[in-house]
């Protein structure tokens, strides 16, 4: 069964940055495109990063730039490395395994069958 466990989110002041951290069983990092999604309150869950198993990425507009999607094979581990974080940034961020069809679709949740529990991440501005 997949497993995936975040951790790394917290609280921090505007412009400052975060690492978070999804450890996922080894059959399900190698074979799965890893994405990280959030989802502020009030608001719909939306696809922030993903990254393919051969390391293509794709990010949301709002995030380019200042957001990193990154995999770490030897530790089954994805990591979003967050910098020049904004007030708008505060979210819950889940992390999701899954097989999108093509890249343009790469951060779209629906092809997402595994998820996280989630980690908080709040910016102060």
């Amino acid at each position: 069964q997949a497993q995936l466990v975040e951790s790394g989110g917290g609280s921090v002041q505007s412009g400052g940055s975060l690492r978070l951290a999804c450890v996922a069983s080894a059959y399900t990092y190698s074979t799965n495109f890893m994405g990280w999604f959030r989802q502020a309150p009030g608001k719909e869950r939306e696809g922030v990063a993903s990254i393919s198993t051969f390391g293509t990425t794709s990010y949301a507009d709002s995030v380019k730039g200042r957001f990193t999607i990154s995999r770490d094979n030897a530790r089954n581990t994805v990591y979003l490395q967050m910098n020049t974080l904004k007030p708008e940034d505060t979210a819950m961020y889940f992390c999701a395994a899954g097989w999108p069809p093509s890249r343009a679709k790469m951060r779209n949740q629906e092809y997402y069958s595994y998820w996280g529990q989630g980690t908080q991440a709040t910016v102060s501005s």
